[in-house]
C-alpha cells in the first residue's frame, strides 16, 4: 500500500503486541515479541517454515488462549487463510453474509461481492469456483465486516503465478478502500516487498528485523531499491541469492 512512513506514525496505534511467547510443552516458538501496527498500515511477516509466522497470526485473531504477555488488538477483526475455507452447503453470498447482522447484510454483501469482481456468482456453489474465485470470496468474507484488522495468512500461496497477481492488485485496490491495518503472514519475499509498508522477520522466536518498505510506485522488480532490499532480506532469512541462479548448461560439453 506504500504509504509515508511519517504519515503513518501519526495515525492511531490498533495493534500492540508486547513481550509474547507461545511454547508447545519445552519449545518456545515464540519468546519475547514485540511491535506495534498504526490504522491502516499494512504488514507482512516473513520467517522460515517452523518460526512461529502463523503461531502469531492465530494469537493475535484470538485463536490461541495460551499466549503469555500483552496483545492489544481491535474488537473487529478478520481472517482470511490459505484455504477459502468455505462451506460446501452454502453458496457464496449465504457464505459471505454468515453471522452478519442488520437488515442489510444480504445488499452489504452483493456489494463487497462486486467490489471482488464476483458479481452474479452470488447463487454459485463453492465447488463450482476456481481457486482464485474462491479466495476472492473469502476476502469478501472478511472485508463486508468492514473490520480495522485484517489477516492474512498465506491467502495467495496454493495460487497460480498469474491468479496470485491479480489478486495482489485486487488486494491493493481493497486496502486503499477499506484502510484495515494489515498483518500478512508470507513466505514470498517479493510479495512483501510488492504489498507492504514494513516488513517484520521473526526468527528464533523473536522479531529479528523490523524495516520499512522504501520502495518507489510503481514497485517493479528492476528497480535498485526493490532488488537491494529483497536481498536484504534473503540475507536475514539465511538465503543465498547467488546459489539460487547457479546452473551449468550440459550444452557447453559438447561445444567444446
Amino acid at each position: 500500500m506504500a504509504t509515508e512512513p511519517v504519515t503513518a506514525f501519526l495515525r492511531p496505534r490498533v495493534v500492540n503486541v508486547d513481550g509474547v511467547a507461545r511454547r508447545f510443552e519445552t519449545r518456545a516458538v515464540l519468546d519475547d515479541v514485540s511491535f506495534e501496527l498504526r490504522a491502516g498500515e499494512f504488514v507482512a511477516l516473513l520467517g522460515r517454515s517452523g518460526t512461529g509466522k502463523s503461531t502469531l497470526l492465530r494469537a493475535l485473531a484470538g485463536l490461541d488462549v495460551e499466549i503469555e504477555g500483552h496483545i492489544e488488538v481491535p474488537a473487529c477483526r478478520s481472517v482470511v487463510f490459505q484455504e477459502p475455507r468455505l462451506l460446501p452447503w452454502a453458496r457464496v453470498l449465504d457464505t459471505v453474509v454468515l453471522g452478519l447482522r442488520g437488515d442489510d447484510a444480504r445488499q452489504r454483501g452483493r456489494g463487497v461481492l462486486s467490489e471482488v469482481e464476483l458479481n452474479g456468482h452470488e447463487r454459485d456453489w463453492p465447488k463450482t469456483l476456481s481457486g482464485g474465485e474462491a479466495q476472492r470470496v473469502s476476502l469478501a468474507r472478511a472485508l463486508v465486516r468492514q473490520p480495522d484488522l485484517l489477516l492474512l495468512d498465506e491467502p495467495f500461496g496454493a495460487l497460480d503465478a498469474l491468479t496470485r497477481i491479480k489478486m495482489h492488485a485486487l488486494l491493493q485496490t481493497l486496502c486503499r478502500r477499506y484502510r484495515p491495518a494489515v498483518v500478512l503472514v508470507t513466505h514470498d519475499v517479493d510479495e512483501a516487498i510488492l504489498l507492504a509498508d514494513r516488513v517484520l522477520i521473526l526468527g528464533d522466536g523473536r522479531i529479528s528485523l523490523d524495516v520499512p518498505v522504501d520502495v518507489p510506485s510503481p514497485r517493479l522488480r528492476t528497480n535498485h531499491a526493490f532488488a537491494r532490499l529483497r536481498s536484504q532480506l534473503l540475507a536475514q532469512l539465511g538465503v543465498d541469492e547467488a546459489a539460487e541462479g547457479l546452473h551449468e548448461s550440459p550444452v557447453k560439453e559438447y561445444v567444446s
